[in-house]
């Protein structure tokens, strides 16, 4: 039996018509860029989150840092970072300007350490962002007392957590800001390229939508420099259609979760539990000191599997100038030798995860 990564086909034969309805009224309107559909988007996606504000954009990357624009981060200014996280997280703060700092990462929970955080701050620190990894939620009330101390922007990066929470609190809503990638396999995803900035603060979403939107509000009243950076019509509708079932989606990644603690052996190292902490499972991501050797056999077996990430980021060759070492970055490190993520997706079935859980025990008996 072959068992993909992620299955975006099954989702979209579970609602085959919602979405075929929805492709086919943009078609239909011939509204391909902007238009209403958006904006019910950004009201809907604001109102599940409980925010005041989205700002629909054209993929996750800008929605990032068209917020650290927004805020005036820029030439001069320092952001925190964590280790592991996708390139995109420190990639935004090179991009307007600033300067990434680096900051290992819990071994346990992979998200950013708090602890580490104080250590990081100089007179240039101006922002945190915290990356809620694999659908895991940050440590937020540690980062959120250091902002507060040292007055600092927190902007929480939520591409892999939609649905998450802590104590019933949707993440994305501790923070200034927060951003989400909808990319195809997120767990609200588009069928492109799609990002939404959400926040509560009026000015940032007005500022924010005014970069994305050539630094407009209403048509050729061009009041700043900005770029393009919109939602096209069609991603909105699909992700409009979507919307609803989003919590029934994250019950069943976490279904599939359950299904894996139960099957796998305890001596592998699976993904932790925290009290409070609703994890969205994005990504079920294991541990193994022979890695590559267990991803070449779940390959022959017909399993997809992938590794989130390879290299910290402090050590890809995109920042060598920063002269980083791993000695800096033991825990991420670390991970980046022995982290596979398996497959993960809310039409899973149980005997699925039972052969892919069969494989993996057997590789280490």
């Amino acid at each position: 039996m072959k068992i993909p990564f992620v299955d975006l086909k099954a989702q979209y034969e579970s609602i085959k018509e919602e979405i075929d309805k929805a492709i086919a009224g943009v078609i239909n309107n011939t509204s391909f860029i902007g238009g209403g559909i958006v904006s019910e988007f950004e009201i809907a996606f604001a109102e599940y989150i409980g925010l005041k504000h989205c700002v629909a954009c054209a993929n996750g990357t800008d929605s990032m840092e068209i917020i650290l624009k927004a805020m005036g981060v820029g030439p001069g200014d320092e952001v925190l970072v964590p280790a592991n996280s996708w390139i995109s997280t420190a990639e935004v703060v090179n991009n307007v300007g600033a300067e990434p700092v680096f900051v290992d990462v819990l071994e346990d929970e992979y998200t950013i350490d708090p602890s580490l955080i104080l250590a990081a701050i100089t007179n240039r620190t101006k922002a945190i962002i915290p990356v809620h990894l694999y659908g895991m939620p940050a440590r937020m009330e540690d980062i959120l007392n250091i902002a507060r101390q040292y007055k600092l922007k927190v902007i929480e990066d939520c591409a892999q957590a939609h649905g998450a929470s802590i104590n019933g609190k949707k993440v994305g809503t501790f923070g200034h800001a927060a951003s989400f990638s909808f990319y195809p396999g997120k767990n609200l995803g588009a069928y492109g390229d799609a990002g939404g900035i959400v926040t509560n603060n009026d000015e940032l979403a007005r500022h924010c939508r005014m970069i994305g939107n050539h630094g407009q509000l209403s048509k050729h009243d061009h009041q700043i420099i900005g770029r393009n950076s919109r939602m096209d019509t069609m991603q909105a509708a699909i992700l409009k259609a979507k919307l609803p079932y989003l919590d029934q989606w994250v019950q069943a990644r976490n279904q599939v979760a359950q299904w894996y603690d139960q099957y796998l052996d305890e001596d592998i190292v699976k993904p932790v539990k925290v009290d409070g902490y609703y994890h969205a499972y994005h990504l079920y991501v294991i541990r193994s000191p022979r890695r590559d050797d267990l991803i070449t056999v779940l390959g022959k077996e017909g399993i997809g599997c992938a590794i989130h990430y390879p290299t910290p980021l402090p050590l890809v060759k995109a920042y060598e100038y920063q002269g980083n070492s791993k000695e800096q970055f033991i825990i991420s490190d670390k991970l980046a030798a022995e982290i596979v993520s398996i497959p993960m997706f809310p039409e899973m079935m149980e005997e699925e995860v039972r052969l892919v859980s069969e494989i993996v025990k057997r590789f280490h008996s």
